[in-house]
């Protein structure tokens, strides 16, 4: 994409509304709009990091084992007096009616929602077990909406929901979630840390949050320092296999959140030399809740015995939009914004220093065009602006790496790459920094 022709608006004063570095960062990069209170515009910086981040837990979902569904963001208000949280919910859930005076809300999660839709059409326990999942919009109509996109009203989630015939079978689906959950993260640069959670206005007697160590995170967290050097299962993992041993690794080290938080324990547990207390920045949440769901809605499976009972089920939620923002909490310096490659919404940005001249703006074309050839996404800027513009450009929106082609590098047969995490730099020639990005 040349940025003469591509929409990026960069702000050079620090919005006074934003109060963390995501949320500054984003403005300031181009990357969102504040439209109303906890409401956003994506603009194309951010919506091209908002479908990497989407693609990415897509693929892990369907490596699980779950199946893609699309549900709407409007719900009937009785569906959730089926389960009695229409009422039990609070001021959080917005509350609507349309022209024929039916009462809807814009979902903030969707169980009851699965649970109607999936008990219309399995009714025998040949049919277990199920995962489905969905990305879409919700809403919560937050008191102080704050943040950013870390503590909107409006944002993109995924939910995924497991159905199972009995409490050992819904374990089963947990623990595969939970695994995915922590290659979701990995791949996106992030160490996450599975802790004991509340479950909240889920439910269920099961829950681990899944977060992000960071000071500007609205959660206490209190955690053993050796769940910071597992490894992180890979692409080959297994999921059909017993789960129960990784678990184990993952959830014998002391991880809680304040709400929680046992201090005995936690001294009991761990050594002094290794107790983190920090903050972080919830990223995901698997629930088991059992039948909170099924039995209040009737949701009847027939088992081998002919006798009905209602399914198990569990819910897991990833907040994708938020997750743009935690990355950049987690991968930042003074400059602006580092992108992990694997979200970051073009792999390279190209500056011309010197537009107009025939030689430098030959070799940019070339090396556009090659990239994009190699199915290298790349940000050629072609604009007139003086070099030094253009390197602070490229250094807050954070694209992984930079190829600068100016007279100077170019009288010597080289371009210089970048390396926008590391700030490494090194000449070489125009081929090679292509077959570089490439993979060649």
């Amino acid at each position: 994409m040349r940025l003469s022709r591509y929409f990026l608006s960069i702000l050079r004063e620090v919005p006074k509304e934003a109060e963390i570095v995501s949320h500054r960062l984003m403005l300031r990069a181009g990357l969102i709009r504040q439209e109303a209170a906890g409401i956003y515009a994506w603009l194309p910086l951010g919506f091209r990091v908002l479908q990497k981040i989407t693609q990415i837990v897509r693929e892990e979902m369907d490596r699980v084992g779950a199946v893609e569904l699309l549900m709407p963001t409007l719900q009937l208000a009785d569906l959730w007096r089926q389960t009695g949280r229409y009422d039990a919910y609070g001021p959080e859930m917005l509350r609507i009616s349309d022209r024929h005076k039916r009462e809807l809300l814009y979902g903030p999660t969707n169980e009851e929602m699965i649970t109607e839709i999936f008990s219309a059409y399995v009714r025998s326990y040949k049919d277990l077990p199920k995962l489905l999942y969905h990305i879409q919009w919700k809403f919560r109509d937050e008191l102080r909406p704050r943040f950013g996109v870390m503590r909107g009203r409006e944002f993109l989630m995924k939910d995924a929901y497991s159905f199972d015939v009995d409490e050992a079978a819904a374990r089963i689906s947990y623990n595969k979630m939970f695994v995915a959950y922590l290659r979701i993260f990995a791949r996106m640069g992030l160490k996450a840390i599975p802790v004991r959670a509340e479950t909240g206005p889920i439910g269920g007697n099961l829950s681990h949050e899944f977060i992000i160590l960071a000071e500007t995170g609205e959660s206490a967290v209190y955690c053993d320092s050796g769940i910071l050097d597992l490894p992180v299962p890979g692409p080959d993992m297994d999921y059909e296999h017993d789960l129960e041993p990784l678990i184990g690794d993952w959830t014998n080290f002391y991880a809680a959140t304040g709400d929680v938080h046992d201090a005995a324990r936690f001294e009991r547990e761990t050594q002094a030399s290794k107790r983190i207390h920090t903050r972080g920045i919830e990223v995901g949440q698997v629930f088991y809740f059992g039948e909170k769901y099924s039995k209040p809605m009737r949701a009847l499976i027939t088992h081998a015995d002919g006798s009905e009972r209602p399914f198990q089920g569990g819910s897991y939620g990833v907040g994708v939009s938020r997750l743009a923002g935690a990355i950049i909490e987690a991968s930042h310096d003074e400059n602006g914004i580092i992108w992990p490659e694997s979200v970051a919404p073009f792999k390279a940005g190209i500056a011309d220093l010197k537009p107009g001249d025939p030689a430098t703006g030959q070799v940019c074309e070339e090396i556009y065009a090659s990239l994009q050839k190699a199915g290298v996404e790349v940000l050629y800027d072609d604009t007139g602006e003086r070099p030094g513009a253009k390197f602070a450009r490229l250094d807050l929106i954070g694209l992984p790496y930079q190829i600068i082609v100016g007279p100077k590098s170019l009288a010597e047969g080289t371009v210089e790459l970048k390396v926008r995490a590391t700030g490494a730099r090194k000449n070489l020639p125009a081929a090679a920094a292509i077959g570089h990005l490439a993979g060649r």
